[in-house]
């Protein structure tokens, strides 16, 4: 059996049953800064006062962790302008570097998009495409190869944002949406719900635009809300799919649309020439702009510990720089985690029970349904487990990896778990 297949064999969903389970019953905290006009371009240096949403300490400039005996040190090498690793369970923030600086968010703003878009439409809904839904794509934007006058499911569209970043998804789901001012506005309320006062969004696809800006805690909570659909895991965590392409007439005169294939640019997920897929790797969100240089949030699962890391613009340019310091910020999290006192928290969304809405924001419920929800239709390869020990695929039986606090039933075909909202309702 070729790799492919059995990689199509295997999937990996990730569980968040139980991922705010603490951070849910927490208020937030009373000393979160107001949301600041952001400036036309990112400063040199981070800011003398930065945002403290999450605890003090994450509004301090350069590294914050507390060290003592039992705690491994930060790793040496990570030349990253921002970063913060997190306890996606408890929503502790076990270190961070700079987590409310202010910067460009290139792609990872594509989490924001999918959590506040993603359950507007049912995946089997069919649209046709126009030529203005592609006219405002930004000039050398990432695409996944969509065409004027061609027809293509939610599914296929979401395939495209979230395996090949592809801009041009974006754009026509945004006009699906009422327009991409509209969903732009969308998402700017969605970020302030979710109490991510770092962030302004000017266009939806994370395209390199004057003002438009995020934070490496920012970025964590978007995905930490997005990992709550479970279309969202779905999409974060394939590895390959195939997609419709243009339709064209055969040798034989006969009208025939055929598909390509397509694969996740998540090198963790993925793997490269220079990069090992992750031993627990479920998502979620690259990145890669002239301003916003690398970026990446990653999600990952070891011995019933369930972390978030998110790195903006490594400094050091080594191909795949950005996965590399992910990786070692991954090791470095499981590695403390259970010993390092945190140095913060994840804050809960304004609608979620237990917190205190932000002045000047609006209540609701953070984990809107999905409408026409459900696993996918068997184009999309979820990814499989890296770890040691995997094995064979044993007759199509993959390896399962859960996400602590969730109910794990991962079986060929496919998976379906307890999945809960804010404020951890069933559904």
């Amino acid at each position: 059996m070729s790799a492919s297949k059995k990689t199509a064999k295997r999937s990996l969903l990730v569980t968040s049953a139980a991922l705010l389970s603490a951070a849910l019953t927490t208020p937030a905290p009373a000393f979160a800064a107001p949301k600041p006009t952001p400036s036309a371009t990112p400063s040199a240096t981070p800011p003398a006062n930065m945002s403290t949403v999450g605890g003090e300490r994450l509004g301090e400039a350069g590294t914050q962790v507390n060290l003592s005996d039992g705690v491994p040190v930060i790793p040496k090498d990570i030349s990253a302008r921002s970063w913060i690793v997190s306890d996606a369970e408890s929503g502790d923030v076990l270190a961070s570097h700079n987590a409310h600086w202010r910067l460009p968010p290139a792609s990872t703003l594509k989490m924001l998009f999918a959590d506040t878009v993603l359950p507007k439409f049912p995946k089997t809904m069919e649209h046709k495409v126009t030529s203005a839904e592609l006219a405002d794509v930004g000039a050398g934007s990432s695409m996944v190869g969509i065409k004027e006058k061609e027809t293509y499911t939610v599914h296929d569209l979401w395939l495209g944002v979230f395996l090949r970043s592809g801009n041009d998804a974006v754009h026509v789901l945004s006009h699906m949406n009422g327009g991409v001012a509209a969903t732009v506005k969308e998402m700017n309320e969605h970020a302030e719900e979710l109490q991510a006062l770092d962030t302004n969004v000017v266009s939806p696809d994370g395209y390199d635009e004057r003002g438009q800006v995020s934070s490496a805690y920012d970025l964590t909570l978007f995905a930490r809300s997005g990992l709550q659909k479970k279309d969202f895991r779905e999409y974060c965590s394939t590895v390959t799919a195939k997609f419709p392409g243009e339709t064209k007439k055969n040798k034989q005169g006969k009208t025939v649309r055929g598909t390509f294939e397509i694969q996740n640019t998540n090198r963790l997920l993925a793997g490269d020439s220079d990069v090992s897929v992750y031993q627990g790797i479920a998502g979620v969100k690259n990145g890669n702009t002239t301003n916003a240089g690398a970026t990446f949030t990653g999600v990952a699962e070891r011995g019933g510990k369930v972390l978030l890391v998110t790195v903006m613009n490594p400094s050091e340019e080594e191909h795949n720089e950005v996965y590399k310091e992910t990786a070692r910020l991954l090791d470095w999290g499981f590695k403390a985690s259970g010993k390092v006192q945190p140095v913060g928290e994840l804050v809960a969304p304004q609608g979620a029970a237990g917190s205190s809405p932000q002045p000047g924001s609006t209540d609701g419920d953070a984990g809107s349904g999905e409408a026409g929800g459900g696993s996918g239709d068997g184009s999309a390869s979820p990814v499989a487990n890296a770890s040691a020990g995997a094995g064979a695929d044993g007759g199509g039986i993959g390896v399962a990896l859960g996400i602590t606090g969730g109910v794990v039933v991962l079986l060929a075909g496919g998976a379906f778990l307890i999945n809960r909202r804010w404020p951890l309702r069933r559904r």
